[in-house]
């Protein structure tokens, strides 16, 4: 039976007694889960991050306007400023993040990764690693095997969902996988790699969900791009071997006390924070008012 992914402590454990690469239990689950072979998994992760990459380039080319009027085409204008803040490459990085979220909310198709709120944050983060990098494809989706992995154990000991977590649980759970993705596809070892995750999700712990209007829109998309940032800057820390002091599984155990203990208004039900505002407010009356009046007549009737 394969490695059933509850501690990352038991997953070095099993890695390091087996002389096993950090993805091969994953893999392993993977197999064992979904009744395929190593190659149709193989197979899956390529159309996996080839739709990634097509969202960060459908972002970045297509009119991107959501039916609220929130999203109005910003990736592309981060992606097209002369003005680089840091580096054309961090605004690169910035603008993909940004480019795959929009396309998730105006209604295009995106990989869940893990949630359709968090869905800019693995393709803006890997695509640009591979450009950087001049990485293969192959590594990339080893990469995409140890954020999965990452993301089981979140799941099994905090939360993978806004609705229960916070924000900290879908930005911050992404922005996880993507820093100890990063670090794997860059040579880190075993440490390495959980200690950017235990950093990455220090930085994100507490963020609430707040969403304006009841969408996933505002402030999720820019949440995508800082998260994005913050997962970058954490594999840079880690594979620096700067430590993160507080081991990883308390990293997750910590999320999971912070989210139970998180107001209800601030879990995705767009009763606090940003949605409270009376910018918030108003939006959302006006989102609610064309929602009714582009109904049928029939529909209102009933």
């Amino acid at each position: 039976m394969s490695y059933l992914f509850e501690t990352f402590e038991g997953w070095k454990s099993y890695c390091v007694e087996r002389e096993k690469v950090l993805f091969d239990p994953v893999l392993e689950y993977e197999m064992e889960q979904r009744g395929k072979t190593e190659q149709e998994i193989w197979d899956g992760l390529l159309n996996a991050f080839s739709v990634m990459k097509e969202a960060v380039e459908t972002g970045l080319k297509e009119e991107m306007i959501s039916r609220s009027g929130m999203i109005n085409n910003g990736a592309k204008k981060v992606f097209r400023n002369p003005l680089s803040v840091l580096s054309p490459e961090f605004q690169r990085l910035i603008s993909r993040a940004l480019a795959a979220k929009e396309v998730n909310s105006c209604m295009g198709r995106v990989v869940a990764a893990p949630t359709a709120g968090a869905s800019g944050i693995l393709p803006g983060t890997l695509y640009t690693l591979q450009e950087i990098h001049h990485l293969e494809d192959r590594k990339i989706l080893e990469g995409l095997l140890v954020g999965a992995g990452i993301a089981l154990i979140i799941e099994q000991n905090a939360s993978l969902a806004g609705a229960v977590g916070g924000c900290q649980a879908e930005t911050g759970s992404a922005a996880a996988m993507a820093s100890g993705a990063m670090v794997y596809c860059l040579g880190g070892d075993i440490d390495q790699v959980f200690n950017a995750v235990a950093i990455t999700i220090q930085c994100m712990l507490g963020l609430v969900c707040d969403p304006v209007a009841g969408l996933v829109e505002v402030p999720c998309v820019v949440r995508n791009a800082s998260a994005a940032a913050i997962a970058n800057s954490s594999a840079q820390i880690a594979l620096s071997n700067v430590s993160g002091v507080i081991p990883v599984d308390e990293c997750v155990e910590a999320m999971g006390e912070i989210g139970a203990s998180m107001e209800s208004k601030y879990k995705e039900t767009a009763l606090g924070g940003l949605a409270a505002t009376l910018t918030g407010t108003n939006i959302s009356k006006k989102v609610l008012i064309q929602d009714i009046e582009i109904l049928p007549d029939d529909d209102l009737a009933d």
